[in-house]
């Protein structure tokens, strides 16, 4: 099957109705074959069709690390590329990629953790604090939901690279989406100097919706501040 014949047939499938057999096709392919075919999908507009693409391709570099770690790598370097300035891109959906990538894989959770992390850092006076940080909110909510999502997957490589310190600060901001990602990976992380802030939190009525397990969660920044509470004090 050719190029623009794999890319078509994974639109088609992610357009399915079950994510199940439909990953269970998308692993059929070359992983490589896969990840090129999805690279396109992150991005786009439709939440259902992006959310889907993310899932998998999480799973596509997984596998591509199984069989050629350097091509895994080289993707990894990919995403990274895609949300620098000199890209001429804007990098929708690439946080989220990242993150669910090394979800699914130590190996490059280990090596590529820090970036997503250094999203969220301004530059230090240090020649070794270099920060990344993204100031775009639809970015920041990627980045967020990446912070989320490790921070239940690998929450012991998120507490060694310290970024405990770098995602409190979120729990303030406008973004909705964003607050409740924070609020989520602080639950996750158990960091237990945000509780004040949180027992704020649970007043906020703000309605979100949030993307995981293979489907859209509906509640409120309340709610999902009041579970986080909750799970610290188990």
């Amino acid at each position: 099957m050719g190029s623009r014949a794999i890319k078509a047939r994974v639109l088609e499938l992610l357009r399915g109705q079950d994510l199940g057999p439909m990953r269970h096709e998308l692993a059929l392919l070359p992983p490589k074959d896969a990840v090129n075919a999805l690279f396109p999908l992150i991005c786009r507009e439709e939440p259902s069709l992006r959310w889907r693409a993310i899932t998998c391709m999480g799973e596509a570099v997984a596998r591509l690390a199984e069989i050629e770690m350097e091509e895994a790598r080289i993707v990894m370097r990919r995403f990274l590329w895609s949300l620098n300035d000199e890209s001429g891109g804007i990098g929708w959906g690439v946080p989220e990629a990242l993150a669910e990538s090394m979800c699914h894989h130590p190996v490059l959770a280990k090596e590529y953790a820090h970036m997503l992390i250094s999203y969220m850092r301004e530059d230090g006076e240090e020649i070794c604090q270099d920060g990344n940080y993204i100031e775009h909110p639809l970015l920041q909510r990627g980045v967020l939901w990446g912070m989320a999502r490790l921070s239940g997957c690998r929450p012991e490589l998120l507490r060694e690279k310290g970024a405990g310190a770098d995602i409190p600060p979120y729990l303030h901001t406008k973004d909705a989406e964003t607050r409740a990602s924070a609020i989520v990976a602080c639950g996750n992380l158990y960091l237990t100097a945000t509780e004040a802030t949180l027992r704020q939190l649970a007043l906020d009525s703000a309605p979100v919706t949030l993307y995981g397990e293979g489907k859209f969660q509906t509640t409120t920044v309340g709610e999902l501040a009041q579970a986080a509470l909750e799970r610290m004090n188990e």
